[in-house]
């Protein structure tokens, strides 16, 4: 992949991308800025690693675009001394982004393509990569200061809340309507709410839907 010069184009991604969108965390743009977007997708979708749209993988999934997971990272103010988890952990972008502004980090992913192939990209950079259904989080490595769900889900279990610490945010984008907004809330004793702050394209996760209620039709 010589013709393509990935450094230039991680720059102008920062710079067109993210800072003309919202994200203003320093660490977080400075974060993105040193991770190699390309190492992190297929080899024939390479010269497209640095587009702001999400990128197909394996098992039917998206990886997120990079705008809406930089926003989500900037809104929930990640902080050098954190234990963060990744939810969707898909090819491990994410995740390695994560690891340059939190203490720790722990990855689910669900899907054995995907998980194999995070784990060879995330060598050396920290991260615990765990398999796993990603509607249950890691309630092992919990609880957590701050929680990515690296995606966009219907609903956020409470099984996944319940892993945040007190005072702990969760980050994620929400399906409301068939409209994508990105989100973050906060857990402060027994309660939690999340705040939409835009609406943006984000990939969709699977296992997140919200339970369907019942009607009864009468019978003409």
């Amino acid at each position: 992949m010589s013709d393509y010069d990935f450094e230039h184009m991680r720059k102008a991604m920062v710079a067109s991308q993210l800072r003309t969108t919202g994200v203003a965390d320093a660490r977080v743009l400075a974060a993105v800025g040193d991770v190699p977007r390309e190492l992190f997708v297929p080899q024939e979708r390479m010269p497209v690693a640095y587009a702001d749209a999400p990128i197909a993988v394996a098992g039917g999934r998206e990886l997120n675009g990079p705008m809406a997971m930089a926003r989500l990272l900037s809104e929930a103010s990640p902080r050098g001394d954190e234990r963060a988890l990744v939810v969707g952990a898909a090819t491990g972008y994410a995740a390695a982004v994560m690891a340059r502004v939190a203490k720790s980090v722990v990855a689910v992913e669900e899907d054995a393509e995907l998980a194999a192939f995070a784990r060879k990209a995330l060598a050396g950079t920290g991260v615990e990569l765990v398999e796993g259904p990603l509607h249950k989080g890691h309630e092992a490595g919990a609880p957590y200061d701050l929680i990515l769900i690296d995606g966009a889900v219907e609903t956020v279990p409470d099984a996944i809340i319940a892993q945040l610490a007190d005072d702990g945010r969760l980050a994620t984008g929400i399906v409301e309507s068939g409209v994508t907004r990105l989100a973050v809330g906060r857990r402060a004793g027994g309660g939690f709410g999340l705040t939409v702050f835009t609406d943006a394209a984000a990939a969709i996760l699977p296992g997140f839907a919200k339970p369907r209620t019942f009607s009864f039709e009468r019978a003409e």
